[in-house]
């Protein structure tokens, strides 16, 4: 591995990519069924104590159709052609890595903009894209709500979950169907990564490990993920 000048970003080489052990999943453990395995494996354990973790075999895109916030079909291929983006699979009851995760998107834009370290029209660019991997409940208009109380920009994704696991298989992301627990809570097992979408090759080359990452993580990391470039 690569140690990059930033001290909190890695280099993850392609063999380790393939051969990493599967990522942990928010609040709880996981089952092991050949179902639930990702297609690629990221390893954020071997990343703990690091934000960011670039990718020298980036991601694909996702070929992924959903329905946004409003209703209407979104192609997440065709809609962000040529724009960075930030993709996040969770849901609107998690009690702590979603929302906090969301938030410190939120609080980075905010933070530069204030700073005038990016201008609006660049920021304006960034797709921040919300899989829902629990869509029984998380309805279009329940996401939209969700999302309107972190950043109105925010777009936020359901469908059947059959396709939005198969999508988060193809991105090295483990998600598992809601199940009801013994107090009556409804929970939803899902992978904490963010994973950063070039514009320059629409492919995935930077995962964050959603539960480490700051606001002051991707403040720091945003101009240049708006440009394509390693952070």
């Amino acid at each position: 591995m690569r140690k990059l000048s930033k001290k909190t970003t890695k280099t993850l080489t392609a063999a380790a990519l393939l051969t990493a052990a599967a990522v942990t999943l928010t609040a709880c453990g996981g089952g092991d069924g050949d179902s639930k395995k990702p297609v690629a494996d990221v390893s954020m354990e071997s990343a703990k104590d690091e934000a960011a973790t670039v990718l020298d075999k980036p991601f694909k895109k996702p070929d992924l159709i959903l329905t946004d916030t409003h209703g209407k079909k979104y192609d997440l291929r065709e809609q962000t052609k040529g724009k960075p983006v930030l993709l996040y699979y969770g849901y609107t009851n998690c009690p702590d890595v979603c929302p906090l995760t969301m938030s410190n998107i939120a609080v980075a834009k905010k933070s530069l903009l204030q700073k005038k370290a990016v201008t609006k029209a660049d920021l304006d660019k960034l797709q921040v894209v919300f899989v829902t991997t629990d869509p029984k409940r998380d309805t279009s208009k329940e996401l939209g709500k969700w999302l309107k109380a972190q950043d109105p920009e925010f777009i936020g994704l359901t469908g059947d979950f059959p396709t939005i696991q198969g999508s988060a298989r193809t991105v090295g992301i483990s998600i598992e169907p809601s199940k009801k627990l013994k107090n009556g809570k409804i929970e939803s097992m899902h992978g904490t990564q963010v994973i950063a979408f070039s514009p320059k090759s629409d492919a995935g080359y930077v995962v964050y490990n959603g539960k480490d990452a700051t606001a002051k993580d991707y403040e720091q990391d945003l101009p240049k993920i708006l440009k394509g470039q390693n952070p």
